[in-house]
C-alpha cells in the first residue's frame, strides 16, 4: 500500500475533471478514490474489483458502477472487467513525471510494478505510452491485445546468392581432403583448424518399475532420486533389491523407508527395528493371517507362527460330586 498519492488542483478545474462533474457525484468521488486506492500504484495499473470500490467509498454497488462508467466515458480511466484490472493512462505521469532521465533510481521501481502486474488488457498500451519517458525495456502483450511488430530493426534479406554460395561453402567442408600422389592426404592448411564431430550423447536407459513395487512408491522414489540429482539405473536398483533382502523387507517397503528418510542412498544396516513395521513384511496382520495364527495354535508352526508352550504342570482333575443333606 502507499503512503501518499498526489491530487492535482487541475484535476477540479481541467475538461476531464468538469466533464466527470457534470455528470454526477458518483463520478467524482469514484476519480478521487481511484487516484487513492489502498490498491493503486504509482504506474496507475492495478487490480481494483468493483466491490472493494462500493465497500471503501461508502457507494452501493450500483452507485460505485455507475460512477466508474463516468469516469470510463471521459475518458478518465479504462477497466478490465474479466480481470478486474483498472488503468488511469494519465496517473503514471502526475504521480510520477513526465519524463525521467535513464540514472533515475524511480525507473527500476517502475520496472518491477510493470513485470509484477497480472495479466491484462492494458499492458502493451502502458509500454507504447511510457517506454521512452520511464526507458522501459521490454513490451508486454496482455490478453485481449494485439501483437504489434517487433520494435526492433528487420534483419537484412540474404539474397539467393548468398545463399548458394554459404551452402557450397558448406558442402565443400564436409568432403573429406583429396588424398595427394603418395595416397595419404595433405595435411590440413596451417591456421586453419578441422572441426571435429561430437558423439550425440546416449540417452539414459529406462529401468521399468517392479511388479512388487507401489506405483505411488515408485514414483515417490523416482522423484527423491531427482531432487538428489542422482541416476536410476539396472545397477542401483539392483542393489536395491539386494540391501532389501538384507533387511528381510520386500523391495517396495525397503524403498518406501528411503522415501520417509529422503536420503541419496540407503543400505539393511541403516534401518532401524521401528522402521520395519509389524506383521509379515512390515505390514500389519490381517484377517487372514489371525486366521492363521488361530491355526497354528492348535497344528503348532506349521504355518509358521510359534506353537504354544507345553504346559510345565499337568492338568487338574476335577471330579463332579453331587452335593447331599446331612443330618445334624
Amino acid at each position: 500500500m502507499r503512503e501518499y498519492a498526489k491530487l492535482a488542483p487541475k484535476f477540479w478545474t481541467g475538461e476531464t475533471g468538469k466533464r466527470i462533474k457534470k455528470a454526477g457525484p458518483e463520478g467524482v468521488v469514484v476519480a478521487v478514490y481511484l487516484m487513492s486506492s489502498p490498491h493503486s500504484n504509482m504506474i496507475g495499473i492495478f487490480h481494483q474489483p468493483v466491490m472493494y470500490m462500493a465497500y471503501e467509498t461508502g457507494l452501493s454497488i450500483e452507485g460505485a458502477s455507475k460512477g466508474l462508467r463516468i469516469c470510463m466515458d471521459a475518458g478518465f480511466c479504462r477497466f478490465d472487467e474479466a480481470s478486474d484490472m483498472v488503468w488511469l493512462p494519465e496517473m503514471a505521469q502526475y504521480q510520477i513525471a513526465k519524463a525521467l532521465s535513464p540514472g533515475d533510481k524511480r525507473c527500476k521501481g517502475i520496472r518491477k510494478d510493470y513485470a509484477a502486474l497480472p495479466d491484462c488488457p492494458f499492458l502493451g498500451a502502458f509500454f507504447d505510452r511510457y517506454a521512452q519517458a520511464f526507458h522501459l525495456p521490454t513490451r508486454r502483450n496482455g490478453t485481449g491485445e494485439p501483437v504489434p511488430v517487433s520494435h526492433a530493426p528487420p534483419k537484412p534479406l540474404r539474397s539467393q546468392e548468398q545463399e548458394q554460395e554459404q551452402e557450397q561453402e558448406q558442402e565443400q567442408e564436409q568432403q573429406p581432403p583429396a588424398p595427394d600422389g603418395d595416397g595419404a592426404a595433405p595435411p590440413a592448411a596451417a591456421g586453419v583448424a578441422t572441426a571435429k564431430k561430437r558423439r550425440p550423447a546416449e540417452a539414459p536407459e529406462e529401468v521399468l518399475k517392479p511388479e512388487d513395487v507401489d506405483a505411488q512408491v515408485w514414483r515417490d522414489w523416482l522423484k527423491l532420486r531427482g531432487a538428489k540429482k542422482a541416476p536410476v539405473t539396472p545397477t542401483v536398483l539392483a542393489g536395491a533389491t539386494s540391501e532389501a533382502a538384507k533387511a528381510g523387507l520386500t523391495l517396495g517397503e525397503f524403498l518406501a523407508v528411503w522415501c520417509r528418510r529422503g536420503t541419496q542412498g540407503l543400505e539393511a544396516a541403516w534401518i532401524k527395528a521401528d522402521e520395519r513395521g509389524n506383521g509379515r513384511h512390515g505390514r500389519p496382520p490381517d484377517r487372514i493371517d489371525r486366521q492363521l495364527e488361530t491355526a497354528g495354535l492348535m497344528v503348532g508352526s506349521a504355518y509358521g507362527y510359534p506353537a504354544p508352550a507345553s504346559p510345565s504342570t499337568p492338568p487338574m482333575e476335577v471330579t463332579d460330586v453331587t452335593a447331599r443333606a446331612i443330618a445334624a
